[in-house]
């Protein structure tokens, strides 16, 4: 006798049902973080709750497809299954879910996969924010307002505001929080100095410079170090209260006793040789055991966050916007797309790890095509089946095919494709990308008289 649509649904979600991506996301969290929400269903339904968190982290890997689509998907390993739930079934099942099983399933998977970068014992990450675009539906645009500004006004689209505390090395989440692009980035910046410990090394820019925020790290016992602006850019006054052997100097930033380094980095081309300011404020003290030539350096680290940011916007939606039209389902849909990310950076650390490849080397679009192939293709698992290795199919995707060395290399920050087919800032751009030689020199500070 051939088994329904429900009892073929409900053998596809045993452990497997994601792939590899399941031993990341298992069913006993996913049941856990229902029952603690009172979001199981309470009768046999074509789409039972677990499922439909399945189906949510599916959809994020699958960002370009409407959710019977999605489904189409993650039952195509089952063969031909007798029924696909209508579009509406599907957003009853969403409702009914809400986004709070999927924010607790978020913060249980958050945090450092191992090979994330450490310098002189401490765990170094990256803070910063993005902006990305919600449908623009009207309960949207009630809590996502429409950016202001332009020749035309504004967006054509709501905006949200994403702010990550991401591990450099691996770049896995260790924390996130977003909201309407109302509130500003330092507000969202103090809700993460919750996932701050002694230990970690934060690392941040200038727009997240604040004295309130160095201050709350580091009374969480966290090491800061961040890019101030200078004085001629309107930035904070910073005395010099003791200057240092490696010329730096003991300032305060508010009530918090900080060292400032002065460095200029110097890029030499073939074309051309530029020079920057930096002006970088750490509560690491002792010149001795953290130099500042050495700190001037790893700050550059701080770019990974903005290549997260990249893979989340670029590579996995592909710009897209998100799909849910209502306040709860962005939530719903933000924590899927933040699991989604997190597990395929897990996996892409546990490979990286076993094969002794540089974290940095791993492709992220190779991991996440993987993924995809193994959800399209996946079959019923069972108890039966033995577990995934550390260095599954994934893995050896990611590390068949290693992403050459990083090289330095400059480029100028114009258009090399311009929406229009007009030339955006002229003819004579020049676009190419140089290889270039940098320089770092500290700059010396004046004994205080």
């Amino acid at each position: 006798m051939p088994q329904s649509a429900i009892d073929r649904v409900a053998r596809a979600f045993a452990p497997g049902h994601l792939g590899e991506l399941s031993a990341l996301v298992p069913v006993e969290l996913v049941d856990e973080v229902l029952a603690r929400h009172r979001a199981t269903e309470q009768r046999v339904r074509l789409l039972p709750s677990r499922v439909v968190v399945y189906l949510l982290v599916a959809g994020a890997l699958f960002a370009g497809l409407g959710w019977q689509q999605v489904w189409d998907r993650l039952v195509a390993g089952l063969g031909h299954v007798d029924s696909c739930p209508s579009r509406a079934a599907i957003a009853l099942a969403l409702r009914r879910v809400g986004p709070g099983p999927l924010r607790s399933l978020f913060e249980v998977l958050a945090c450092p996969a191992p090979g994330s970068t450490r310098w002189r014992g401490l765990l170094v990450c990256a803070l910063d924010g993005t902006v990305t675009s919600v449908p623009d539906s009207p309960a949207n645009t009630i809590r996502y307002v429409k950016q202001r500004g332009g020749p035309t006004g504004g967006g054509s689209y709501p905006g949200l505001r994403l702010v990550a505390l991401v591990a450099c090395g691996t770049r896995t989440l260790i924390d996130a929080t977003f909201g309407p692009t109302t509130t500003g980035e330092t507000v969202y910046a103090q809700v993460l100095t919750r996932s701050l410990h002694a230990g970690m090394l934060l690392l941040a820019d200038r727009g997240l410079s604040s004295a309130a925020l160095v201050a709350a790290a580091h009374a969480r016992g966290a090491h800061v170090l961040v890019r101030a602006r200078t004085a001629a850019a309107n930035g904070p006054a910073l005395p010099v209260t003791r200057a240092l052997d490696d010329g730096s100097w003991l300032s305060m930033l508010g009530a918090t006793r900080v060292r400032v380094i002065d460095a200029q980095i110097t890029s030499a081309t073939t074309a051309a040789t530029t020079t920057s300011h930096y002006r970088l404020v750490t509560t690491l003290l002792d010149p001795r055991t953290h130099p500042a030539d050495q700190l001037a350096g790893l700050y550059h680290q701080r770019w990974q966050v903005e290549t997260a940011y990249l893979e989340l916007k670029s590579t996995i939606l592909g710009g897209r916007v998100l799909r849910a039209r209502t306040p709860d389902g962005i939530e719903q849909e933000v924590y899927a797309l933040l699991i989604a990310y997190q597990a395929l950076r897990t996996a892409m650390a546990d490979a990286t790890t076993t094969t002794a490849i540089p974290p940095d080397r791993a492709s992220f679009t190779i991991a996440l095509n993987a993924a995809r192939d193994q959800i399209t293709a996946n079959r019923h698992a069972d108890a039966t089946d033995p577990p995934i290795e550390l260095l599954g199919v994934i893995g050896a995707a990611v590390t068949a095919r290693p992403l050459p060395a990083t090289r330095p290399r400059t480029n100028a920050r114009t258009v090399k494709r311009a929406i229009s087919k007009y030339n955006a800032r002229g003819p004579n751009i020049d676009r190419k990308t140089y290889k270039t030689t940098l320089t770092i020199t500290i700059l010396t500070k004046p004994t205080p008289t």
